[in-house]
């Protein structure tokens, strides 16, 4: 999958338009991805990832890096041998399209604040 756009609030992924938080695994897209408390990644959130044992995880916070990532949660991850990257979303579109390919990666991405 390749993210040919993203700007605040609006992704374009394969020529899809996404609007809300969304997670890209290698072979679809969850458009409906949201957190227990919205602006704070806890391990709960991501369940579904953690199910599909990538080997990278892009998390991105936010157009301005709102979402917070406890150490706790990244803790949690790295234990289960998945690489995490936290980046700005704008950031994590970037690491994502470059990385696509090499392993198993999957992006979680907060498409707002």
């Amino acid at each position: 999958m390749k993210i040919e756009h993203y700007t605040f609030g609006k992704i374009i992924v394969d020529g899809k338009t996404f609007t809300k938080d969304l997670i890209i695994y290698p072979d679809r897209i969850d458009p409906s991805w949201w957190r227990k408390e919205g602006h704070l990644l806890q391990i709960d959130d991501l369940r579904d990832v953690i199910k599909e044992k990538p080997d990278i995880l892009i998390i991105g916070t936010g157009y301005n890096g709102v979402m917070k990532v406890p150490e706790e949660t990244v803790m949690n991850l790295r234990s289960m041998g998945i690489e995490v990257i936290i980046k700005k979303t704008t950031e994590a579109v970037e690491a994502f399209n470059n990385m696509e390919g090499s392993r198993k990666v999957i992006a979680a991405l907060h498409l707002t604040c």
